[in-house]
């Protein structure tokens, strides 16, 4: 029915004696039968698709320009309701909070660009929509970058000058995805073999003469090895308090074989003070306190620290209250046991290694520390201290029980100490810390196996005083 015909026939119909609750509705009574079909031009809405058609996807067209489509205050009001969902955008709940007006009732300014969120899982096209990000930004990696911190303050960049392997540089030709690329060794030899062997001379004749020349010995290695490693660190973009750091490498042991083991506590504490009060009068937080008091503290524990065991040691040799005669030997000697020991895993380790080793010990810390390689180099330092029994080269540790003990505690921590050590290169990227005499391997690289096992064989010598029996 056509709107022409509609409205004849309410003209002509008469409601007065019937009434209506309302005025303007439309009258349902005495309404004549409809005599046709009902049918829609072609102009009215157009032609409507067969049902079993599939949909086109077109939307709905709304066409205002006719004499009766004059839009009213009401749909107004009605168009105004949905006018909020499309004038802002949704806001996720651990995005930040948009700025609030301020006191003069003036409207803040808003970003206008997409905010990106920071999400373990992948992000949908449809999320991506709503929230008009443009891609997820993927979380960082859970390890520290050499020369920066956790809290993103910048570090200065490392040197170019450094002797590890560039970081970024593409692994050798030939090398298998995922394996470990050990670093290039370009270490020199005959300047590593003079320098091993000018310092086992000097340390046996140390020995020899008194322990207060061990003890002076032993204090410059200490001082050397603090160096090495502050230098080398600041190489890699670090920055130590280095003075703090050496002086306290330096102190605790000469304080440890002065006074004892009591004064370690103390001399530890004044160091790591002096370490954290010297960023105080740093200009900004931009000096990195934090990374750079832990990594000068690494320093001070594991140089100062382990070392001034071989103070402790020594001690055994100066200790009064004692009428046995080999009581001046007691440190001294179980020293020089405990150099021999590890001289003798690493070599041991280092044959056995080369001719039969096959599976890694730590693949990822270093490719050439193998499981058969432990095994040799245990064996080497049983047999070295059963040797020392057998020729009664000793006269402190004589019993073959304690001398089995000590080449167990030995072939334990030597491969530990070394491992550590190797571990703190591979995280720097570096391929040693030698920086005083380069390519002999550093003073670490000498005695990073020393530094493990110094506590664990003082504390076994308390234990057991094989020079009671």
């Amino acid at each position: 029915m056509s709107d022409d015909r509609r409205r004849d026939r309410r003209a002509e119909d008469d409601f007065s004696e019937f009434g209506s609750l309302f005025d303007d509705a439309e009258p349902t009574q005495n309404l004549g039968e409809v005599d046709g079909n009902i049918s829609f031009g072609d102009s009215d809405t157009g032609s409507l698709p067969h049902w079993t058609e599939p949909a086109t996807g077109e939307l709905p067209q709304f066409d205002h320009s006719g004499a009766d489509a004059e839009p009213d205050e009401a749909t107004d009001d009605e168009l105004d309701v949905w006018s909020s969902f499309s004038s802002e955008s949704p806001v996720w709940k651990d995005d930040q909070p948009a700025d609030e007006p301020d006191v003069a009732g003036e409207t803040a300014v808003q970003s206008t660009q997409p905010q990106r969120r920071v999400t373990d899982q992948p992000t949908s096209g449809q999320h991506r929509r709503v929230t008009g990000e443009s891609e997820a930004v993927a979380r960082e990696p859970s390890r520290i970058t050499i020369g920066t911190d956790p809290s993103g303050m910048p570090r200065r960049p490392p040197t170019q000058g450094g002797s590890g392997r560039r970081r970024g540089a593409p692994p050798p030709a030939g090398a298998r995805p995922g394996a470990p690329v050990a670093a290039p060794s370009g270490r020199d030899m005959p300047a590593a073999i003079a320098v091993g062997l000018l310092l086992a001379a000097a340390f046996i004749a140390a020995l020899m003469y008194r322990p207060w020349a061990a003890a002076a010995f032993i204090t410059i290695i200490l001082g050397l090895a603090a160096v090495e490693f502050y230098d080398k660190v600041a190489e890699r973009g670090y920055r130590p308090a280095v003075v703090p750091g050496i002086v306290t490498c330096v102190a605790a042991p000469l304080a440890s074989y002065w006074l004892g083991v009591g004064t370690l506590p103390l001399v530890l504490s004044f160091g790591f003070m002096a370490t954290a009060g010297s960023f105080i009068g740093a200009r900004s937080v931009e000096a990195g306190p934090m990374p750079n008091v832990s990594i000068t503290t690494l320093g001070i524990i594991w140089i100062g620290l382990l070392g001034s065991f071989a103070m402790l040691i020594l001690r055994f040799s100066t200790n009064a209250g004692s009428l046995l005669p080999v009581a001046e030997h007691r440190g001294t000697d179980t020293l020089f046991l405990l150099a021999l020991g590890v001289v003798a895993n690493d070599v041991g380790a280092l044959f056995i290694g080369s001719a039969v080793g096959r599976t890694p010990l730590r693949g990822w810390i270093s490719p050439n520390k193998t499981v058969e390689g432990l095994i040799g180099g245990a064996m080497f330092t049983i047999i070295a201290m059963m040797l020392v029994g057998i020729s009664e080269s000793s006269d402190t540790w004589s019993d073959y029980g304690p001398l089995l003990a000590l080449a167990v505690v030995i072939s334990v921590m030597a491969p530990m100490g070394d491992l550590v050590e190797s571990m703190f290169k591979r995280n720097l990227d570096v391929k040693d810390f030698g920086s005083i005499v380069k390519g002999h391997g550093g003073i670490l690289d000498r005695f990073d196996g020393f530094l493990f096992t110094l506590p664990a064989v003082y504390y076994l010598t308390l234990v057991l005083e094989p020079w009671a029996s």
